[in-house]
């Protein structure tokens, strides 16, 4: 009678925010479409979350040619818990490219803002 739930199964650790972002922070040139397809999402739901990111300060885009460019601002974490707490660390962890070991690559091409150099070390860098 008593029956144990079901496991739920289509949770995840990071909201299409964070995967969006973070997946910005790798490439800032990514067009939506890209985007879409390399994170299992619709179009229509990543330029929301865009849209979304931009609204709340955390993005900017202007466009170049026939391509935006997206430029991370950074800030804080939005919920009460952990809004004293800055998002770049956890950008930092999800922008580096992952290779086969698992590992992050540090070594990777990074968009650095005008006027600051490139430090590997420093976390802020991508973001301004």
């Amino acid at each position: 009678m008593d029956e144990a739930p079901a496991p739920r199964t289509t949770w995840t650790f990071l909201t299409s925010h964070a995967r969006v972002l973070s997946a910005i922070a790798r490439d800032p040139w990514v067009r939506i479409r890209d985007l879409a397809k390399a994170l299992e999402l619709t179009e229509r739901t990543v330029q929301a979350v865009v849209s979304d990111l931009e609204a709340a300060g955390y993005l900017t885009h202007t466009r170049e040619g026939r391509r935006n460019k997206y430029r991370l601002i950074g800030g804080r974490f939005r919920h009460p818990a952990e809004e004293h707490r800055d998002i770049a660390p956890l950008l930092e962890i999800f922008a580096n490219p992952v290779g086969s070991d698992g590992a992050g690559d540090d070594t990777a091409d990074r968009p650095v803002p005008e006027g600051r150099r490139a430090d590997p070390a420093n976390t802020h860098d991508r973001l301004s």
